[in-house]
């Protein structure tokens, strides 16, 4: 593992009013049907024909999906499309301000102010007709399942970071259900756009950024200065067992437990360490299994004061003094809001198969109130993952990931 970080210099805002110039952007990601990788040219067709009412979130969403279903295997005319749903997180996505310029424009009085009662008239035909579609977050799963012909179970989840685990856990409470043989679960969120972005800088803990970009992001370090942002996607096919040895599918892992809670006092403030600890509990209890045979925790790690201490804290709680590592991806990519947890679950998932646990970057000084011992170079990671994710409002998320064999 070569250990490098996706976090640069910012290329898709404009910096100058910010309070970082750093960011993970997905830069390989251009938004061309290339970025969907291979299909049958009407499907090229169909998918470059609906890029049109897609915005970026979306886009990645897509794309993910339809690379995950390659890989899967699957093939539309070999499954029964009523036995194939879709589960997809996302964040609540946000109107690009240029959607609404045209309108606007239209609305100005003689002093260039704007003048709402001119809207209905004159503003609002200026808007394009299918301008929403680019932005429900209910999009991703939509596309995906029209395109692929998935007529099975279809959610959509909108809890911002704990998405990702939210929609694996109900991916595989749905297929144990008897609701469907596979799910497509998957997750695309953002921290860098022009709205999103301004949303953050005011309300979280933002890293400035560090001469060397690759440096800015640093979970659970004594030197921590904050959150980076990010943008990204994910999507993995979880089947049943029966189903996929049925169809000679290789098998990655098996999902064996999952949990969600919200904690949160009366004035708002979230309670980070018991949301926590009330999820990893929980997701241990699931999968009847103890701390002891967790092979590694991979940690929300968002790189923020508060919220690494009391996750720390929780982590240490519940695995009291064992030496089980702790890794967070998130110093490779920033926060990647909605797809964060997915891409961490497949991150380990793929050391898992791999043998080879990565380290987290820029851990150089430990901070004695995170007592966990954080994996800071390539190590071994077990059999099993626990995922964590969590908002900044107190909802968290786990997922327990294990080896099959």
């Amino acid at each position: 593992m070569n250990q490098r970080s996706g976090v640069g210099p910012l290329e898709s805002l404009p910096t100058e009013h910010l309070p970082t110039k750093v960011g993970g952007e997905a830069r390989e990601f251009k938004g061309q049907i290339d970025d969907f990788g291979p299909m049958e040219k009407k499907m090229a067709r169909t998918i470059k024909k609906g890029l049109k009412v897609m915005c970026r979130e979306i886009e990645m969403g897509v794309a993910v999906s339809q690379l995950a279903l390659a890989a899967s295997g699957f093939v539309k005319d070999e499954h029964d499309p009523d036995r194939v749903g879709v589960v997809y997180g996302s964040d609540y996505i946000l109107t690009l301000p240029g959607e609404f310029s045209v309108g606007i424009q239209k609305c100005l009085n003689e002093e260039g102010r704007f003048d709402f009662t001119r809207w209905a008239d004159n503003g609002l035909p200026g808007v394009q007709p299918l301008w929403l579609l680019k932005y429900l977050p209910n999009m991703p799963a939509s596309h995906i399942a029209i395109y692929n012909d998935l007529r099975g179970p279809n959610n959509s989840i909108t809890i911002r970071e704990a998405s990702s685990n939210l929609a694996i856990g109900e991916a595989v409470t749905t297929i144990q259900r008897g609701w469907a043989d596979q799910i497509l679960a998957g997750a695309t969120g953002t921290r860098v756009h022009q709205l999103r972005t301004l949303h953050v800088v005011l309300q979280e803990q933002i890293a400035p950024g560090e001469s060397d970009a690759g440096k800015t992001c640093r979970p659970f370090d004594l030197h921590r200065t904050g959150e980076v942002l990010g943008e990204g996607a994910a999507a993995m096919m979880l089947e049943s067992l029966e189903f996929a040895e049925k169809r000679g599918a290789e098998i990655f892992g098996e999902v064996v437990g999952h949990a969600s809670s919200a904690a949160i006092d009366r004035q708002g403030v979230a309670n980070y360490r018991q949301a926590f600890k009330n999820v990893m509990t929980n997701a241990l209890k699931s999968a009847g299994m103890q701390p002891s045979e967790i092979g590694h925790v991979h940690a929300h790690g968002l790189a923020t004061s508060r919220c690494d201490r009391e996750e720390a804290v929780a982590i240490h709680e519940i695995f009291n003094e064992s030496e089980t590592p702790v890794v967070a991806a998130k110093s490779f990519t920033g926060n990647l809001g909605a797809a964060s947890g997915l891409v961490e679950a497949m991150s380990s998932l793929l050391a898992i198969r791999e043998n080879q646990l990565f380290g987290t970057l820029n851990y150089e000084t430990p901070d004695p109130d995170c007592p966990i011992r954080i994996s800071r170079e390539c190590g071994n990671p077990g059999d099993s993952v626990l995922n964590l994710s969590i908002t900044p409002q107190g909802q968290a998320s786990a997922v327990i990931i294990r080896r099959f064999s």
